[in-house]
């Protein structure tokens, strides 16, 4: 191929969400395929929070960092348009873990790379309602917080991707639910459209108080996106023998240094929680066990997600800080082609 791509690079850790000075856009001539090696030509690029972890120095990550140097890396919807690997030909369309660019070279055993449907009505919902934050939401509902009906579960980053479909997850295997979120449209998108029992507002409301006195039998399960401040919220208001579902710690992010535990851990002994992280890449090998529950759900108009979506590859530093900062609602993607 004679066409030129182009991609994000790492330069520099970030300082905070100050993405503009330790990434730049570059170009190059697209590079001949090894064997085993797939190209794929971008159609939508998922901006997830966890990447943030990738940009940082920290070693005690989930994943060790990005050399700096390196290709920003992340989920990538996409048509294969060379390929040096029989399993992947020509025209498939696929989602995995690829590089911010135009063509993401990678090969597909370490990108987790699968074929998807391509006769689905919104492509989006590979990133949605059948995507990894799907994945995520129904492992941590139902397998790491064990919901049961009747029972009473939090969810903090509610407005978020993985915050609402998480939100409904519950909500269709029968809890009920308490959606945390910042600001009043937030607020209002959870109970008018994802149908949540209760919505707060964690930047105008004393989210301790709002769950003394709405929940007063405790919350039996949270699915936590944030950690820090709403964590120790959380923690006096579950019930005896709760489960707490860690699923992202956003707060702690954009900090080179590990961030203190939570103010009220003394709770996890006085209320006998558990307390469980998971990481959705330990389960890529389960996505087709979860997509009928999901396609089910979707195809019944039970399970959905708004897309915050921007057009052009050099517009990703714009959507990435607007879905870090929690100015968007829903999954904020980006269209590349």
């Amino acid at each position: 191929m004679s066409v030129a791509n182009r991609f994000w690079q790492l330069d520099a850790r970030p300082q905070g969400s100050d993405f503009a000075s330790a990434l730049s856009l570059r170009e190059e001539a697209v590079q001949p395929l090894e064997q085993g090696q797939v190209r794929i030509a971008t159609r939508w690029l998922s901006m997830d929070a966890g990447t943030r972890m990738w940009m940082s120095p920290r070693t005690d990550g989930y994943q060790p960092p990005l050399p700096l140097g390196a290709r920003m890396n992340g989920l990538v919807l996409g048509t294969v348009c060379e390929s040096r690997d029989p399993a992947f030909t020509d025209g498939t369309l696929v989602r995995g873990f690829g590089q911010w660019a135009d063509f993401s070279v990678v090969t597909p055993a370490l990108a987790g790379l699968e074929a998807v449907d391509p006769a689905l009505a919104d492509l989006r919902e590979h990133f949605g309602a059948l995507g990894m934050n799907a994945w995520t939401a129904l492992v941590g509902v139902q397998e790491v917080a064990r919901v049961q009906p009747g029972e009473w579960i939090a969810v903090s980053a509610a407005a978020g991707a993985t915050g609402s479909l998480a939100c409904q997850v519950a909500r269709n295997l029968g809890a009920k639910v308490v959606g945390i979120a910042g600001g009043a449209a937030k607020c209002r998108y959870l109970t008018d459209d994802l149908g949540v029992d209760i919505a707060i507002d964690y930047k105008a409301d004393d989210v301790a108080a709002r769950l003394a006195g709405e929940v007063p039998g405790g919350l039996n399960a949270y699915f936590d996106n944030v950690g820090g401040p709403l964590l120790d919220a959380v923690l006096p208001n579950m019930a005896h023998y709760g489960r707490v579902a860690v699923c992202g710690m956003v707060a702690a992010y954009d900090s080179d240094t590990p961030l203190p535990g939570p103010a009220r851990f003394d709770q996890v002994l006085m209320r006998r929680l558990r307390i469980e992280g998971f990481f959705i890449p330990d389960f890529l090998h389960r996505g087709a066990e979860f997509l009928p529950t999901l396609r089910r759900w979707l195809d019944e108009g039970r399970l959905q997600l708004r897309f915050d979506e921007t057009a052009g590859l050099e517009n990703v530093l714009t959507a990435y800080a607007r879905m870090l900062s929690g100015g968007a609602i829903g999954k904020v993607i980006v269209k590349v082609s």
